[in-house]
Parts: structure tokens; C-alpha cells; sequence
């Protein structure tokens, strides 16, 4: 399920980007800036979430491990 949201995530930051550019193009310079710093903020949560520690293992996947163990 959290593979899903993340996936998500990503094309909501692509769909941002692409509305930025046509919001620049248009001359609506700070809306379109707000886009990008919004798209930025859920790429990186997205890092957040699927970057690999020390040790090797995601946080993402440490959830899974814990939904697995619950059931």
C-alpha cells in the first residue's frame, strides 16, 4: 500500500513541475515558484521514505516488515 502512495507522490510532483511551467510560460511567476517548492517537498519525502540506512534498509521497508508481523 505504501509502494501505491509513494507512486503516487511522484506523479503528483511531475504533474506539479509540468503545471509550474505552464503557469511561467503565462507570466505567473510566484504561483509557479510554489509549485516547484511543492514538488521538491514530496520528492524528498518520498527520499525520506525509500533511502536506505546505515544498515541497508529503508524505512519503507521496515513498515512492511511491521504490517507482516501484525498480521
Amino acid at each position: 500500500m505504501m509502494n501505491l502512495v509513494l507512486s503516487v507522490l511522484m506523479l503528483a510532483a511531475g504533474a506539479l513541475l509540468i503545471g509550474a511551467v505552464v503557469l511561467w510560460r503565462r507570466g505567473v511567476k510566484k504561483q509557479a515558484a510554489l509549485m516547484v517548492l511543492l514538488a521538491l517537498i514530496a520528492v524528498v519525502n518520498v527520499m525520506i521514505w525509500t533511502v536506505p540506512d546505515a544498515g541497508g534498509r529503508a524505512p519503507v521497508d521496515r513498515l512492511e516488515q511491521a504490517d507482516e508481523a501484525r498480521d
